[in-house]
């Protein structure tokens, strides 16, 4: 992250108007400390002539930091920007739940300050690769920040396919799909809920067929592989943060591992996970509760 920090990428879907709100918020709160502000050429909002539109796919590299206005979608689309640069990332939650986007749209221009003034705490977050390896020789790669999801295709039927860790086999699964990642997705699968200091992964199943199949918490260094076992092809459809990477078929493996590069997020001082928790899960709201 850079010392001095004069250019800012502003990434939302401005066609609507609580998000548009709020982005006219941030570029008031820019404009009042100078800094420029880049824009997505594609967007159809335009906010004032001072804001530069360029390519979507030029904003990390014009771009000192980014602010995503939405919901933890929006933010997961600028980590994909970022990735393998050393680009920072601030979220404005106008989305539900927002577990990576944690500044309240009243907090704004404070929060932009903060950036601006260094007092933002910076919290790394190692990516995910899959890599797809088909048996016809085809292959193709994604990096994911929250999740990588597989999901049945063909309504009315389960997927067979097997899981290994680290080259040893771990269990055949029968179900809809399994997750790696993604504390809301996982926790709705019965997983974990896990501190973000920990570098681990989580394999979630969903829906599994056998009430034994657990979710399973493994090293972040670990390497996973998942082969379909199915007869019947183009049942599994895998996405990386919602973007699809591809079709598993019978013979095609999937292969998970960190990815050799991370993204920076920005949390406003006094950032607590657990107070974040307590927020967006409705936590510690009897008559017991202590809020420090």
């Amino acid at each position: 992250m850079k010392a001095r920090l004069e250019t800012c990428a502003l990434i939302g879907h401005f066609a609507q108007t609580r998000i548009a709100e709020s982005a006219v918020a941030v570029l008031a709160a820019l404009a009042r400390r100078g800094i420029k502000v880049l824009l997505a050429a594609d967007e159809p909002r335009d906010f004032a002539p001072e804001v530069k539109s360029v390519p979507r796919g030029e904003l990390a590299g014009l771009a000192d930091f980014i602010i995503a206005v939405g919901g933890d979608g929006t933010l997961l689309e600028a980590a994909r920007l970022v990735a393998g640069r050393d680009v920072p990332l601030l979220g404005i939650n106008r989305g539900r739940l927002g577990f990576l986007t944690d500044v309240l749209p009243q907090e704004v221009a404070s929060s932009v300050d903060a950036v601006l003034d260094g007092h933002c705490t910076t919290d790394a977050r190692r990516l995910l690769e899959a890599r797809l390896h088909q048996a016809t020789g085809a292959s193709a790669s994604l990096l994911a920040l929250n999740d990588v999801v597989m999901l049945r295709t063909e309504t009315g039927r389960m997927l067979d396919f097997q899981t290994t860790v680290d080259g040893r086999y771990l269990n055949s699964h029968r179900g809809d799909a399994t997750a790696t990642g993604s504390t809301a997705y996982a926790l709705s699968c019965g997983g974990p809920i896990v501190d973000p200091r920990l570098d681990v992964l989580v394999m979630a199943p969903i829906c599994p067929h056998t009430l034994s199949d657990r979710p399973i918490v493994v090293p972040g260094n670990s390497s996973i592989e998942i082969r379909s076992v199915g007869r019947a092809a183009g049942l599994a459809g895998i996405t990386c943060d919602g973007v699809p990477l591809g079709d598993l078929h019978p013979g095609d493996r999937l292969e998970l591992s960190a990815a050799g590069t991370s993204i920076t997020l920005l949390h406003p001082p006094g950032y607590d996970y657990f107070r974040l928790l307590r927020s967006k899960l409705h936590w510690g709201r009897g008559e017991k509760s202590q809020e420090r």
